[in-house]
């Protein structure tokens, strides 16, 4: 049988506060957490999912002869995964608002994870947070918040309904998701974020906007290696019920493990 697919999963980040520093135990520590989700939604015959844990030469502690580059070397694709903002810091602007300070840390570990991923010619995807990281590690910005900033866009973010918010997007004719989802130009995806691509990085292209206000949902890089983040999150809408309107997450799922079977081959 081939060797199974090995997909590493950035760790999203915990730091210990109160009240959870008094009560003791684990939430006195700072914890590298990978969402169930994801991993059921990666974890397939000959697909293995890995958490890569945090490292990072300022914030956290660097073992001395273990790097994120070690990591790219032997895994064969990447996932980003949601979770906090992205800092303003890390694409040259100042926190508008204490609440979008973000998390710094976790911003330069994925980076330069990315980035080594990248380096390697590794497959990379991005979820929700995951898809404005590779939005800056390209030296693109963001909207630090949509309604604030745009204030004509629909609601991206209802923490009531969570997982269970909606709304349409338009696919771009012509790109890499439209041919991914049959041709479709437009369909329904669930929506639990604040920020947004602003600017784009060097060599990134949209494929996907809001409807009808534009926000960016959907982008992919033009460089050498399959690079691709997206807004919403496939991983909430495995295992539910066919809906007509709503892109599923499998399709997605299919293509990026397409293209890391495929770099993988052909380093073979």
């Amino acid at each position: 049988m081939a060797s199974p697919l090995l997909i590493g999963i950035s760790s999203r980040i915990y730091y210990p506060q109160a009240p959870f520093m008094e009560s003791g135990g684990v939430f006195t520590r700072t914890l590298h957490y990978l969402e169930q989700s994801v991993a059921h939604w990666l974890l397939r015959p000959q697909v293995l999912a890995l958490m890569i844990p945090a490292i990072e030469r300022e914030g956290l502690l660097l073992p001395g002869e273990v790097n994120l580059a070690d990591y790219a070397r032997q895994l064969d694709g990447l996932v980003l995964q949601g979770g906090n903002d992205v800092s303003p810091l890390s694409y040259g602007e100042q926190a508008l608002h204490d609440d979008w300070h973000g998390d710094r840390i976790r911003d330069r570990y994925e980076i330069e994870l990315f980035r080594a991923f990248v380096s390697e010619g590794k497959p990379v995807i991005g979820i929700c947070r995951g898809c404005q990281l590779i939005n800056v590690a390209l030296g693109g910005t963001l909207y630090q918040d949509i309604p604030t900033q745009l204030p004509e866009a629909l609601g991206h973010r209802d923490l009531m309904r969570y997982d269970q918010q909606f709304h349409d997007i338009e696919i771009l004719p012509g790109t890499r998701l439209a041919q991914v989802y049959g041709g479709a130009r437009q369909g329904e995806v669930n929506s639990i974020h604040h920020q947004a691509v602003k600017d784009l990085g060097d060599g990134l292209v949209v494929e996907a906007r809001g409807v009808p206000d534009g926000v960016v949902e959907a982008v992919r890089w033009q460089g050498p290696s399959y690079v691709f983040g997206m807004q919403w999150h496939p991983e909430f809408m495995a295992g539910a019920a066919p809906h007509p309107r709503r892109l599923g997450g499998e399709p997605l799922l299919h293509d990026f493990l397409g293209a890391v079977a495929e770099r993988k081959e052909r380093r073979r």
